[in-house]
């Protein structure tokens, strides 16, 4: 019997074509939610099938110590309305059992609740309870739509271990010249305030995206950073060129600390954000508008290097200068950690406008809330982590990486070598005399 593609394979297939397109994430990221919910609630029912046959597709009755009479008998398509928008299902069909197959995921005709898109939800979340699972579904459904634990299992448990295994991955493998460290906060205990989930991802020597780690943090503390960057060096994370973040002081502490040698970027939009909140509304886009040519570099002819830093800088003064009697508070805010405002500017001017902010990832975390406001609080942290990794790890398929050229190459192996790489000076040569003088001696290369 020639095997078929099941309508779980079908929509993997749709989801991988939807990512090798070349499309901006932004774009994108209302199909890959539409497609990982048909996905999760078509997996959820063909585990249905599967418990209620006691065998798998194509696997013999005889096999099957508890399996009972009947075979699958192709599908009927159905369409559910979700907050994720219509979804359309391949709902199985059996014949030859002794008992009629109903569902208890979706009831004998369900076509729109909110309950399933807390499925699809706690699905991505992979770590989400049985009896919260039970418990959403039977108030929206009624008990008779309560979900088996053996379905829950089977449908929550692949990216669960998935997750924890790429937590524990190897990262000798993997050189960067960037890295991007940000964090978003989510609620993840009852009676509890948002708590962050601190992300890492980053730009590899040949230029393509690579997402790093992913970690709870007990707050955007010193230690909570550097507990977080000490477990990706401890397994073998390279030191980067760059680290761009946004300007939280225990973060910037632990990059310090962690990556002594490596430059350290500012956001340059967090900056601009910071600086305007000091700005009356009537200021704000002559003050903005101001900040941003600060770092318009188009005009200059200057490359990449030290002068371009120092041109910029002057740039700098010369605003704190004109706005500083009006605006002292705003303008203090901009002087503030100004090196850290033009690191980038020593890199490949290609690159330049991606590696000045830590925003790209932002809107990766933004649809990542927005899922979650479904139901409300995350039962959990390991809950939370799974779920912001499944959505991570799909939409980072998806990311553009940096075009590396000739001289921009160049530059960057120029930078490698001179931060992380300087060579060792030449020590003298000593020698000890004979009796009671052990003091060294300088010996010439010549002697």
């Amino acid at each position: 019997m020639p095997h078929r593609v099941s309508p779980t394979e079908r929509i993997r297939g749709h989801i991988d074509e939807l990512f090798a397109q070349e499309k901006a994430l932004p774009e994108i990221l209302e199909d890959v939610a539409r497609l990982g919910a048909q996905l999760l609630m078509q997996a959820a029912l063909e585990a249905e099938v599967t418990e209620f046959l006691g065998r798998d597709r194509y696997q013999r009755a005889t096999a099957c110590e508890d399996a009972r009479p009947g075979s699958r008998n192709g599908y009927r398509e159905v369409t559910v309305k979700t907050t994720a928008g219509p979804v359309s299902l391949s709902r199985p069909k059996l014949r030859g059992t002794t008992g009629a197959f109903a569902s208890r995921l979706f009831g004998a005709h369900v076509t729109k609740t909110n309950a399933l898109e807390s499925l699809v939800i706690a699905s991505f979340v992979r770590g989400l309870s049985v009896r919260d699972v039970e418990a959403a579904l039977a108030e929206a459904l009624g008990d008779q739509a309560a979900i088996s634990k053996s379905t829950v299992s089977a449908v929550c448990q692949q990216i669960k271990d998935e997750y924890e295994k790429w937590s524990r991955r190897r990262l000798e493998g993997i050189t960067l010249d960037y890295l991007f460290l940000d964090a978003s906060f989510f609620r993840m205990h009852p009676g509890s305030p948002a708590e962050p989930v601190l992300a890492a991802w980053g730009i590899t020597t040949e230029g393509k995206p690579a997402f790093i780690g992913l970690a709870p943090g007990s707050g955007e503390s010193a230690d909570a950073w550097h507990d977080f960057l000490a477990d990706l060096k401890d397994r073998g994370l390279p030191s980067p060129l760059l680290v761009i973040s946004d300007g939280a002081p225990g973060l910037i502490a632990a990059i310090e600390q962690a990556f002594p040698k490596a430059l350290r970027q500012r956001c340059t939009i967090h900056r601009a954000r910071n600086i305007l909140a000091k700005v009356p509304a009537g200021m704000q886009p002559e003050i903005k508008d101001a900040y941003w040519a600060i770092f318009d570099t188009g005009d200059l002819k200057t490359k990449p290097g030290p002068k371009l830093v120092e041109l910029v800088d002057h740039r700098i003064s010369e605003m704190a200068a004109k706005y500083s009697a009006t605006y002292p508070a705003a303008m203090k805010c901009l002087l503030a950690d100004r090196e850290g405002l033009t690191a980038y500017l020593r890199f490949p001017a290609e690159h330049h406008h991606r590696i000045r902010h830590s925003n790209f990832i932002e809107r990766t975390f933004g649809e990542t809330r927005r899922r979650t406001k479904v139901i409300g609080r995350l039962p959990g942290e390991t809950s939370c982590l799974t779920l912001v990794w499944a959505v991570l790890d799909r939409a980072s398929r998806g990311w553009r990486g940096l075009t590396m050229t000739s001289d921009g190459l160049r530059l960057l192996q120029d930078l490698r070598r001179s931060l992380l790489e300087p060579p060792r000076q030449l020590r003298p040569r000593t020698v000890t005399t004979s009796g009671d003088d052990h003091r060294p001696q300088n010996v010439s290369a010549t002697a």
